[in-house]
């Protein structure tokens, strides 16, 4: 079993709370409140500034050009290709792409993009890319379970969507960036492992609650929201 097969065992758990989460089956069904959607596209707008962000430290943490090639690469596919889900529900809600830019993130998706980049700050370059694999890893198996599932034909309101997850674009970036990983884990410690695993785990977990988040319309705590009399 290699260490990402391993990786992905342990947090099984936690991939079929995604797999069965309303909103993710929202998806599938084809009905999601658009209040819902609309929240989760301002956040991972800026959710996938940081991604590209935190590939641009692990880049400059490459010692060789292959793996500067790889992270250059990555951050080409998010900035050309991972537009296009974007657009698919922004044409479901009727509201322009560029109305949901530049928001303030709410509370998951602040502690995400916190916890992905103290890892690229302070981890190795094996703790970089044990926090950045559970989101395209966890989308790929998204769009693969709906297809499964619900059979969507070209005419389904979210087919785009399902099908960019789905596709193989999608499956070699997770792919790569799984070997890049197996390949960094067969030198090194057993403590840096269980840092990977504590970094995929919580990763894992934050996708989760990323969903959630949206699914909620989550906002931070204010004093016109909350009343703790």
């Amino acid at each position: 079993m290699t260490f990402t097969d391993q990786l992905r065992k342990e947090n099984d758990d936690i991939f079929q709370m995604i797999f069965n989460h309303p909103f993710v089956e929202g998806i599938g069904r084809g009905d999601i409140d658009k209040k819902a959607i609309e929240h989760y596209i301002k956040a991972d707008f800026e959710y996938l500034n940081a991604f590209m962000k935190i590939y641009g430290i692990a880049l400059a943490k490459s010692t060789n050009r292959t793996d500067i090639a790889y992270f250059h690469d990555k951050i080409n596919f998010i900035l050309n290709d991972e537009i296009h889900p974007h657009h698919n529900f922004c044409d479901y809600i009727g509201v322009g792409y560029e109305e949901l830019q530049g928001h303030p993130l709410p509370p998951t998706a602040d502690h995400y993009i916190k916890h992905m980049m103290y890892h690229a700050q302070l981890g190795s370059l094996g703790e970089i890319v044990g926090a950045l694999l559970p989101c395209p890893w966890t989308y790929l198996e998204i769009g693969k379970e709906l297809i499964q599932t619900y059979r969507p034909t070209e005419e389904h309101p979210f087919y785009p969507w399902i099908s960019f997850y789905a596709d193989s674009r999608v499956e070699k970036t997770t792919n790569d960036m799984r070997n890049l990983l197996d390949q960094y884990a067969t030198h090194i410690s057993p403590e840096e492992k269980l840092r990977i695993k504590d970094a995929f785990r919580k990763s894992c977990q934050l996708e989760l609650k990323f969903w959630e988040m949206a699914y909620t319309l989550e906002e931070w705590p204010s004093q016109e929201k909350v009343n703790f009399t």
